[in-house]
């Protein structure tokens, strides 16, 4: 769930290994992105792996802070 250089690393080689893995880790279980990898990677493997890849090297999710808003930090 973080956005370092070697979480990402990581979470590459599980999507290449396999594909909801690495989705899990970068947005959980519970988020329309792991479930999508989870039925592309049970209908084929590829398609799984290039989606997968795809979610996790897109921009990084946005950290939310308290009830899903913006940390406070971030309101500027």
């Amino acid at each position: 769930m973080s956005s370092g250089g070697c979480s990402t690393c990581l979470e590459v080689i599980f999507a290449v290994v396999l594909p909801p893995l690495g989705v899990f880790f970068r947005y959980g279980c519970c988020s329309p992105e792991f479930f999508i990898s989870l039925a592309l990677t049970v209908l084929g493997y590829v398609p799984g792996i290039v989606y997968s890849l795809y979610v996790i090297l897109r921009t990084p999710p946005e950290p939310t802070g308290i009830d899903g808003e913006r940390p406070y930090d971030m309101l500027a």
